[in-house]
């Protein structure tokens, strides 16, 4: 199968991609953004916006008996909210609160270290999700696996904070590790599912989450956000890269 060469802006020079990869629509310099991004486009913010509504609603309808049950589950099974909120990076740098089903014990050992400190362990906390991590509920697990802890982000999309595709919601400590393509990030709504998730999700590292990004940003359609939907089924199914 054939291959092309696409100029990387991470450590080393070059990255070799296969043709067949969406990836593979951006052979060319991804230091910066294409004069007329795809991003700037009415396309992006209107009829995205349509798509994103008219899912969101459907998601949110099929997904509302569901929802009730495993709200009930966290409720009687741990002590705490049913919910967790933390502040994720939007598009051109807005915060928003970002809303999950809570799948962690409330006491997290992170409270108890002040400052950078804590910064920094989070975010390692991030960076390698281990695969036994004892923070996380016995329902917990259950929801990860399966990404059902993401539900409750339909209310971000619905509210224009998220889209159903696009980059993967960052914490501010992350902006570092996006180097020179945190440009891109930045430039598109963050997305509910998008090529990281639907490429390995936590099996694969920022590098190539980075680039993977940038790729997004840089070639976004329609077309390539519903072939990304469609490819999430299987990938949630098969629980590709969930911890």
């Amino acid at each position: 199968m054939r291959t092309i060469q696409v100029q990387a802006v991470y450590d080393e020079p070059i990255v070799t991609l296969d043709e067949s990869s969406a990836i593979a629509e951006s052979a060319y310099s991804l230091y910066a953004l294409p004069a007329e991004a795809p991003v700037d486009s009415w396309r992006y913010r209107f009829a995205k916006r349509g798509f994103d509504v008219t899912f969101a609603l459907l998601m949110v309808v099929v997904f509302f008996v569901p929802s009730l049950v495993i709200a009930a589950l966290i409720r009687l099974t741990t002590k705490g909210p049913v919910f967790y909120r933390e502040e994720r990076i939007g598009r051109d740098g807005v915060p928003f609160r970002i809303w999950k089903f809570r799948s962690m014990r409330p006491s997290l050992p992170a409270r108890s270290v002040a400052g950078a400190k804590a910064e920094r362990v989070v975010l390692q906390w991030r960076m390698k999700k281990h695969r036994y991590d004892p923070r996380i509920t016995r329902i917990g697990g259950f929801l990860r696996r399966w990404s059902l802890d993401e539900l409750p982000q339909l209310l971000n999309v619905l509210r224009g904070e998220m889209s159903l595709i696009g980059p993967r919601p960052i914490i501010e400590a992350e902006t570092a590790l996006y180097k020179n393509l945190l440009h891109f990030y930045l430039a598109a709504t963050p997305g509910l599912s998008g090529l990281w998730q639907v490429s390995g999700r936590s099996d694969i590292d920022y590098e190539e989450r980075a680039k993977l990004d940038a790729s997004y940003v840089s070639t976004w359609s329609l077309r390539l956000d519903f072939s990304i939907l469609i490819r999430t089924v299987p990938a949630v199914l098969g629980r590709v890269g969930a911890r």
